[in-house]
């Protein structure tokens, strides 16, 4: 199911940090995007500030989400809700302070494009398919 890359770069980055935007966003894939919590992996890294710049000048605090998921499973405006409170998410975790020009991303990727556990979605959905007349019967 999704994954979501969080880079953080933060003066004082802390594992509690680290824990509250892994299951908040997890809850948001879950309750916004539709998508299986307990198959929802969510990987936050941590850059130095001054590793991080907009507009050529290094920021104190930023973000970026980048969150994985198969194309054609959420509409537009799923997708705009997600960023909307992603952003929010962040902001209350990290502080007032992280800097506008922080990016939440919902990369729609084939099927065929993507899996995990040596399958990938599209192989995944034939088998649930192929599976699904045998369990109604």
């Amino acid at each position: 199911m999704p994954f979501v890359h969080v880079k953080v770069a933060a003066e004082h980055p802390s594992p509690e940090h680290d824990s509250a935007i892994q299951s908040g966003i997890t809850a948001l894939m879950a309750s916004v995007l539709g998508k299986d919590a307990s198959l929802t992996a969510v990987l936050v890294e941590r850059m130095a500030p001054g590793a991080w710049s907009i507009g050529g000048r290094p920021v104190a605090l930023a973000a970026q989400v980048d969150a994985i998921v198969s194309a054609g499973t959420n509409s537009p405006a799923q997708k705009a809700r997600f960023v909307a409170e992603a952003m929010v998410l962040l902001r209350r975790v990290l502080g007032p302070g992280l800097h506008d020009v922080s990016y939440v991303v919902v990369h729609d990727l084939p099927r065929d494009s993507w899996g995990y556990g040596g399958l990938t979605q599209a192989a995944r959905a034939a088998q649930a398919e192929a599976v699904s007349p045998a369990a109604a019967a």
